[in-house]
């Protein structure tokens, strides 16, 4: 989590040892093991420490949509902290250690800190926009496109927690999956990844995933990693900030 929230802003001591206490009772979960329920009271979040999990939400078909895949270092449950009910269920990829945190607790965060309060909301805000990209996905890119989109993004999420990647990561996610993401078959996924394959573009084993040619599959995706965050005004003297802000 740390290295995480320091993509945002530069952390001092106390600023570090305030989220190390967010991560004291860890918990163990296991692939298929449920976190929360949507609908179900919303009283907490939850900070991954190893592993993955996603988030989804039920059709009245029964169709299953996920909205969020969540890695080491991401916090789940934000966009439910003004809420009493979870918004959307949240189920785990593979062997995942999280922390949970009252919402009482993150309370006790933003009193003590106005940085961290600030980097939140970053990450609050970041997520808000990747669900944005996601619809802009379902709605206005191809198949190809929104896998290529899809694959740019969690590069890039890996790349800033994981040095020398080199194209190269682990994509812990079933063909169904990848379908629920993308609002496709699970055939039509099949078929797209062979199309890449063919293109030179990238090369998927089971869930090892190699980007050949990022360059071609950034051009193919439209894809601008900017709605991923950056520190920018995070980073800025208070008053430049505010001046930044209201220059915009």
């Amino acid at each position: 989590m740390v290295r995480h929230f320091k993509h945002y802003a530069a952390l001092d001591d106390q600023e570090v040892e305030l989220l190390h206490e967010l991560e004291r009772s860890p918990e163990h979960l296991y692939a298929g093991d449920t976190l929360w329920l949507e609908g179900h009271d919303a009283t907490e979040l939850a900070v991954v420490s190893q592993g993955w999990a996603y988030s989804y939400t039920r059709l009245a078909n029964g169709q299953r949509l996920i909205l969020d895949i969540y890695l080491p270092g991401d916090v789940i449950g934000l966009r439910e902290y003004a809420t009493d009910r979870h918004q959307a269920s949240v189920e785990i990829i593979n062997e995942c250690t999280l922390c949970r945190l009252p919402h009482r607790n993150l309370n006790e965060i933003f009193r003590q800190s106005d940085k961290l309060t600030r980097v939140f909301f970053a990450v609050a805000s970041t997520q808000q926009s990747m669900l944005v990209e996601r619809m802009i996905n379902l709605g206005r890119r191809d198949g190809p496109g929104r896998i290529a989109h899809f694959l740019c993004e969690m590069h890039t999420r890996l790349e800033r927690t994981n040095d020398d990647m080199r194209g190269r990561f682990r994509l812990p996610l079933t063909q169904q999956m990848l379908a629920d993401i993308m609002g496709l078959s699970a055939v039509h996924v099949s078929r797209i990844f062979s199309q890449l394959r063919s293109d030179q573009l990238v090369d998927r084993d089971r869930h090892r995933v190699h980007i050949r040619n990022l360059t071609g599959l950034v051009e193919l995706a439209g894809f601008r990693e900017a709605y991923l965050g950056q520190r920018a005004i995070m980073e800025m003297p208070r008053q430049e900030a505010d001046h930044e802000l209201l220059r915009k």
